[in-house]
């Protein structure tokens, strides 16, 4: 036992001394200026691609939380939706289960159908979504009206609320004289080749709001419409509906009241939280971010390089020193060691240096807003979040990269080891 801790403690003592040794080495006064600067410009490129990183990981987290915060006020904390097929009745005894659920906040029942809107002489499909009325208490669409009031029903008019892309190709504004007409195919009759006018539906109604998500997939189909007319158009009974969206009381347990209503319905229906109902585009975000963290880390390990110059110039200036510490006892892994430190002690530098600057820049964005997006954006500047796992994330691939560039030189020592020559040659 005793001759363990005397060799655990001689190899902390061997970490220390070299460690010590190579931060003299750092800090000390060399005879070739050279070396200093190479040092300084090491730890500066270091400190550059680490703060790069830092920034823009923080400029994607931005952008996302924006993003995420636009859906949200669209998109409901749960969507549940038939596994195949188009509707489903929420009469049977499964579905008064979920209703009396008391994390439930808000129940709304959607229909969701392909329709053709006309408005004057201009036509265009959309996507027509039916909601009761507790839609907006669920939603935040407040907060993403355009123009206009989200109005459904005014007490003597239907009305409709459209996507800002919806307006723009049909001409529309809100409160507009002019109704907006919504054509639908009959399902409960068969086709009309003689007269095929017969054989849709039709609703007009008016423009009361127009909201903008900023995403194609919402802005440019959509059109939110009265449950009650969605089935008047579309044909379908008072217990029909093709979605179920829920508001849940306490977000913290959305995983659990997820699975404990897979379990109630069972494999026929999908439980999806908001991330699943827009899974396709985080998911690219999510690839583009980490493409652009690759690419910083090829340059930042560009910068690195600079650290291969410095150790290999301190190398041939201590060559004398690495011939008295032999002389002295020292191994060839002591020795190896106060290089690779050295090396590992400039990323360092270098990687807290530039997680400080990339911080500061960040916080100076998020409180002042310099670099601005320009105009025909939604926001006036970048949005950035600093993610303390990005920071460490940051750090470690900068020691990574540190230490390949510090044993590429470094490993020359052991060569000369190998040869027994007196003298380093590189």
């Amino acid at each position: 036992m005793s001759s363990k801790k005397l060799q655990a403690s001689d190899t902390s003592g061997k970490f220390m001394f070299s460690l010590w040794i190579a931060k003299r080495y750092l800090f000390s006064k060399k005879s070739h200026n050279a070396i200093n600067v190479i040092s300084a410009i090491s730890a500066i490129g270091v400190a550059v691609g680490t703060m790069a990183l830092v920034c823009v990981l923080s400029v994607f987290n931005g952008f996302e939380s924006v993003i995420s915060d636009m859906f949200s006020a669209f998109d409901p904390d749960l969507k549940i939706t038939v596994t195949q097929g188009k509707t489903f009745d929420i009469t049977t005894p499964a579905w008064q289960e979920v209703k009396k659920m008391k994390a439930i906040d808000c129940f709304t029942e959607v229909i969701e159908e392909n329709a053709l809107l006309r408005f004057k002489d201009k036509q265009m499909p959309a996507v027509i979504k039916g909601v009761s009325d507790d839609f907006e208490r669920m939603t935040k669409i407040d907060s993403i009206m355009y123009d206009g009031k989200f109005i459904l029903f005014d007490g003597g008019f239907q009305r409709a609320v459209i996507g800002i892309g919806i307006a723009n190709i049909l001409g529309l504004g809100a409160h507009f004289i002019d109704p907006l007409y919504i054509y639908a195919p009959k399902r409960t009759s068969d086709i009309n080749l003689l007269r095929p006018e017969t054989s849709f539906n039709q609703v007009g109604t008016f423009v009361s709001g127009i909201f903008a998500v900023n995403q194609l997939e919402y802005d440019d189909q959509y059109v939110i419409v009265s449950l009650a007319l969605a089935r008047d158009l579309f044909e379908y009974d008072s217990t029909k509906v093709s979605a179920i969206e829920l508001k849940l009381t306490n977000l913290s347990h959305q995983k659990e009241i997820q699975k404990q209503i897979k379990n109630i319905l069972g494999p026929d229906f999908q439980v999806k939280n908001r991330y699943e109902q827009q899974e396709s585009f985080f998911k690219i975000m999510k690839i583009e971010k980490w493409i652009t963290y690759l690419i910083l880390c090829f340059i930042l390990l560009i910068a690195c390089f600079n650290i291969i110059g410095s150790l290999s110039m301190l190398i041939i200036e201590k060559k004398e020193d690495i011939r008295m510490l032999r002389n002295l006892g020292a191994d060839q892994r002591l020795i190896k060691r106060i290089f690779l430190f050295e090396g590992w002690l400039i990323s360092i530098i270098g990687a807290l240096l530039g997680i400080i600057l990339g911080v500061v820049i960040c916080l100076l964005q998020q409180h002042f807003g310099f670099l601005k997006l320009g105009s025909g954006y939604v926001l006036n500047a970048y949005p950035v979040i600093v993610q303390f796992i990005d920071l460490v994330l940051v750090f470690i691939t900068v020691l990574l990269m540190g230490f390949i560039a510090a044993y590429y030189p470094v490993r020359y020592i052991q060569v000369d080891e190998n040869l027994r020559e007196n003298n380093m040659e590189y």
